[in-house]
Formats: C-alpha cells, structure tokens, sequence
C-alpha cells in the first residue's frame, strides 16, 4: 500500500494550474486531463469499481459495498484536481522536514516561513511537515484531499472485513476558477450525500459559505484633444476612480473578517476613451449580499445622471450561493462528523468559509456537500505547507465516516 506522504509527493509535482482566461472545459486540458488520466488509472489498480474518466475530466469511481444487501445511504467524498494560478504550479519541489522544531524555516528564493508570521506553525511542532522551496505553491489545495481519499480508498478494499456500504469518489478539474462542477453529473456519481475533502486545519467542519457575485463596470469615455477639451472630455479613467470612492472603505477585504461580506475591485483597466473595473461581491447573509449587488447598480445609475446615459454600464452575475440552508436539513451530515472527530479526539473547527467550494453548488445540484478539513496551510502561495500527521489522521476520518453512514 502507498502511504498518503507516498501519493501527496508524488501529486504536487504535476503542474496542474487551472486558467482563468481560458474557454476551454478544463481550462488547461493538456495538463488536467493527463492527471486526471493518472488518478483513473490508480483507482482502477487499487480495486476501485466503475472508473471512467469522463470527456470533460471529471473522474468518477465506486468503492463496492462489503455488506450484503445494502440498503442504507451511499456517501461520496470529492476533491479538485487543479491548484490555483496565484502562484506558479509547474517545477514543484517539495521538501519533507521529518520532525519540526518550531523553529524559522529557510525555504529558499529569499522566502523564510516563521511561526511569528504563520500561527498556525505553533499547532505543528513536533510533527512532519512538507514545505515549498520559495519559487511555487505546493499544491496541497487541492492534492492533499486527492492524496486522502486515494489512500482511504486503498485501505477499505484491502479489508473487506470493515463494513460499508457503496462509497463514491470523485476528483473535479477548475475548481480554483469557479468552474469545478460546471460539468458535474450528479446522477452518474451516484451518492446521496458527500463530502469534499478541500479544508486547512484538521478538524474543520464547514457548511456556510459566501453568497458570491461578480461585478463588471464598463465605462465610454469621451476622449477629445487636451487643448479643446473644456466642456467635452469625460475621461472614463477618472469616471472609474470615482466609481471605486462610492464603494464603502469598510466593506473591502482587507476591513473584514467572520461573516463580514465585502465587495472587492480586483481589476481596473482605464484610458480616456474606455476603462472597465471587475469586483467580486461576498457576504453570508442573503439580504446583505442582495443590498452589495444593488449598491453596484445604484452607483452606475447615479453616474449615468452625473455623466449622461450609457457612460457606466453595469452588469452583475451571480456565481454560487451560501450552502447553509441545503445542508441543515440533514443535520446527520455534521453530527457524524463531530462523533469521527470525538472517537479520533480531534477538536472541531466550525467555521464559516470565506470564500466558496466545489461542494457549495453541489448542495444546491441536489448532492448536500459539507467541507472537511485535509491538513494543508497558507495555500494558493509560496508559503503553503501540508501536516503529514494531520493527512493521516484525515484518511482515518474518511474511513470511520464510511462506516458510520452503513450503522
């Protein structure tokens, strides 16, 4: 059997960077697809039943039931494929330090990851951790939970005598640019319920998630020589800073923490003639995220009253939803997680996500998907490191999860 150290080393060197820019589905298929070949091959080498790597390259497979006549819930366990594009994915090399002292380490490329800086180290020490070295991401986001649920697949088929019932696996590409389960056919993959395995800290247990939206504010300049401009230029540049200074200073990313929503400009593009702004917009709660995406609008149809009508278009498109209310009505999905953790004396962490999961559309595809925890920290950076300790200790939280579905 292959140890989740064994397959997580071996994943991370895999440059699968998802691209935001792209049309294609996956957005990088001549990356995405061997890997997701890779995976298909590996659970069918391990036993695993019903492996297909479909035409879009999402890998579905089935772990069969080892009780006769299952009659109870089948669950399912997901985890993506890609790693973000915030910092470079190609050339990984990971490094494995086997005890961690709680002292700086060097990383390298001038990078020094400090427990002063990253708290999280101080829950770490003693343990066996695995670090970049200064110049990519380690991919952990999302190849720690790939490595978690390959190893707990393995370890059910090679003991037959753990009863469960059918447990489905699935692996997504593009999660990291919002797309992950553009594609994804619920029916085919067969559970009535899932996890993804797509967390920081062991022991997190999530089911919120923002209500997100994105923003595009297009604005149509007037752009007339300098010399004769009085009473004629309308600069769009300028148009779209002032659009910017409507927004409230408090409700940026960097003012908010918890449930705290914010609406963030991520691009501003701009000349005289022409300029565009692209915002994300975040909250949890359903009334204030509405009131986010309505200030946006209410904003560009004052500057069209101040500049002339059609100088600012808006438009607004919804990207996913909080997942709180299609999981709460089956309280059994968290209430058999926090008995795992207690039988495993791991401490909870149940806390609201900044930010969206593939599992988050699922629940509203039909398929209730709270998120656990995989042992990886500071991920989409250079600074991103994974917990050996903690991996392991997921795997066994995969397989208790099994069992405790087929009671």
């Amino acid at each position: 059997m292959s140890s989740v150290l064994e397959r997580f080393l071996k994943y991370v060197v895999v440059d699968t960077t998802s691209n935001p820019e792209s049309e294609t589905f996956p957005s990088v298929p001549e990356t995405e697809i061997p890997f997701a070949d890779m995976l298909a091959g590996e659970l069918t080498s391990i036993g695993v039943q019903n492996v297909t790597r479909d035409e879009n390259g999402y890998v579905y497979g089935t772990i069969p039931s080892t009780i006769e006549n299952y009659q109870g819930p089948v669950v399912g366990f997901i985890a993506h494929m890609d790693t973000a594009s915030d910092a470079p994915g190609k050339d990984v090399h990971p490094r494995v330090i086997d005890c961690y002292d709680g002292s700086d380490i060097e990383l390298g490329n001038g990078l020094v990851l400090r427990p002063a800086d990253f708290e999280s180290l101080k829950g770490n020490i003693g343990k066996k951790l695995v670090v970049t070295d200064g110049t990519t991401l380690l991919g952990g986001d999302d190849k720690a939970g790939v490595a978690e649920i390959m190893t707990a697949a393995e370890y059910l088929i090679s003991h037959p005598e753990i009863p469960h019932g059918p447990i489905q696996v699935g692996f997504t590409p593009d999660e990291e640019i919002g797309r992950g389960v553009d594609f994804f056919d619920v029916k085919r993959f067969g559970a009535d319920y899932a996890y993804t395995m797509d967390g920081g800290e062991l022991g997190e247990l999530e089911y919120e998630n923002f209500n997100a939206a994105s923003g595009l504010v297009e604005i149509n300049g007037i752009s007339i020589h300098p010399g004769s401009a009085k009473g004629k230029m309308v600069s769009a540049a300028l148009v779209g800073m002032e659009f910017q200074s409507l927004l409230p200073v408090f409700e940026r990313p960097e003012h908010t923490e918890g449930r705290e929503g914010f609406t963030h400009l991520i691009s501003f593009e701009g000349t005289v003639d022409r300029a565009k702004l692209q915002y994300i917009i975040r909250d949890h709660d359903y009334a204030l995220f509405e009131k986010k995406k309505q200030f946006l609008q209410d904003i560009g149809a004052f500057m069209n009253q101040k500049y002339g009508e059609g100088t600012v278009k808006v438009t607004v498109t919804d990207s996913y939803f909080n997942m709180r209310k299609q999981i709460e009505p089956y309280p059994f999905l968290l209430e058999n997680v926090q008995e795992v953790y207690k039988e495993l004396d791991i401490e909870p962490i149940i806390v609201p996500i900044r930010g969206g999961t593939d599992g988050a559309r699922l629940s509203f595809m039909g398929l209730p998907c709270p998120n656990l925890g995989t042992g990886d920290y500071n991920c989409h950076g250079r600074f991103e490191y994974a917990c050996v300790d903690k991996m392991e200790t997921a795997v066994q939280v995969i397989v208790r999860l099994c069992q405790r579905f087929a009671k």
